[in-house]
């Protein structure tokens, strides 16, 4: 009996590869166009790398099929970092691996583009950054209209948050919070909040904040008299014009509610969203500089994102934006004389010399057959060796689409190739 594929995981037909092939081309070529190099690290890693940077968001396994490049990516470097030239610009192409529970945009298995810079701690390395991502959209053919960048600074937030009365132990809670306020009522976001604060002005403060959110000029406005806020809100408008001069300004918007949610972030994050609101986050990542140091031991700052092929596929499609796979050969090699099917080896490999897709009849057809079985394949063009012709050292280039033919010789036409 046919077995599918295990839930949360997926079989890769010709169609479907040629799509995650064709998604995977672009980030390879945005990610080189940026100057970063592609590395790769073994799919199946110790559990302690994973939990000793996520804590217990990841438990219940002994060794674990790699949930996420980051760890994987701080150990290898750390490894030999004293020898690496910095800003160190990586990228990779890993498949991920989680046990949780399927649903639309998220398996359990998937493919993930990871661009990271280690070892700069400059407002410009985390425009560069966001860049990337953008570029990719754009690269995709999707525009401002189809997807926004949603960016912001934990380091802001924290200062806002101490600023209005949240101690330092509530934090945590109350970025879990902000961090699902875009996904959920603002009711059910502020009783989260009530049961982390315990004063009620401080509550007042997170629900003003969470309506000024997306307006940085009306916190600034509000908070202008504390050093630390108008610092970081300093560091916000360096880090937006630095998008502008890098020509993706127009792709962004400021949104304090943008925290991620794994707590190693430390400065500025941010998140990519279809504008329709029809599908989970594209993509995510921000600064990480304390993370080298608590898994490799290495003090470098850092940051990075992973945008997954799931979601931006869905959208792609939805936008009618994904090519058609080419899965046609480019050539059908046919003969008029089964006797002539070394000949047909002999031009099928002269032409494959020429870095040309080729296929051939591999047991004896009429030459009718042989021309529907191209078709069907999906082939346009058959080079076909007419016993006669062929032995004056030409051949017929028939073209299936109108069934037009032309004979030329042999060597000009692959010469001409």
């Amino acid at each position: 009996m046919s077995q599918g594929a295990l839930p949360g995981f997926r079989d890769f037909y010709p169609e479907q590869l040629a799509t995650r092939n064709y998604l995977m081309s672009v980030w390879r070529d945005i990610a080189r166009r940026y100057g970063f190099v592609e590395y790769d690290g073994p799919p199946l890693e110790p559990l302690d790398l994973y939990t000793k940077k996520s804590g217990d968001e990841i438990e219940d396994r002994q060794v674990a099929l790699r949930p996420e490049m980051t760890p994987t990516l701080a150990r290898m470097v750390a490894a030999k970092a004293n020898a690496m030239r910095k800003p160190i610009r990586w990228f990779s192409v890993p498949q991920l691996f989680r046990y949780e529970r399927q649903q639309k945009g998220r398996l359990r298995e998937h493919f993930q583009l990871n661009v990271d810079i280690v070892g700069e701690a400059s407002v410009a390395a985390d425009a560069e950054l966001l860049a990337v991502a953008i570029d990719v959209m754009r690269a995709l053919g999707l525009k401002p209209a189809d997807v926004r960048a949603r960016v912001s600074d934990r380091r802001l937030l924290t200062a806002l948050l101490s600023h209005i009365g949240v101690k330092k132990a509530e934090l945590p809670a109350v970025f879990a919070a902000i961090d699902k306020a875009g996904r959920e009522p603002r009711e059910a976001t502020m009783e989260k909040v009530e049961k982390a604060v315990a004063s009620a002005e401080a509550r007042r403060g997170v629900e003003r904040l969470l309506m000024n959110s997306k307006d940085l000029a009306a916190i600034e406005k509000e908070f202008s008299g504390d050093p630390e806020i108008a610092e970081q809100i300093a560091g916000m408008r360096e880090y937006l014009g630095f998008l502008a001069a890098l020509g993706v300004g127009d792709w962004v918007d400021f949104d304090l509610s943008i925290v991620r949610g794994l707590a190693y972030y430390t400065g500025k994050v941010f998140e990519l969203f279809d504008a329709k609101g029809e599908f989970r986050a594209i993509c995510g990542g921000g600064r990480y500089d304390d993370l080298l140091s608590t898994i490799g031991g290495v003090d470098l700052p850092a940051l990075g994102f992973g945008m997954g092929a799931v979601v931006l596929t869905e959208l792609l499609r939805a936008r009618d934006l994904l090519p058609e796979a080419e899965l046609g050969t480019e050539y059908w090699v046919a003969a008029d004389d089964e006797s002539l099917l070394p000949d047909v080896m002999t031009v099928a490999g002269r032409l494959r010399a020429k870095s040309r897709s080729v296929e051939y009849a591999l047991k004896s057809q009429s030459l009718a057959r042989q021309l529907k079985t191209a078709s069907t394949a999906g082939v346009k063009n058959v080079v076909l060796l007419r016993r006669d012709d062929y032995a004056n050292g030409n051949v017929t280039l028939k073209t299936l689409a109108d069934g037009s033919e032309r004979s030329v010789p042999l060597d000009a036409f692959l010469d001409s190739l």
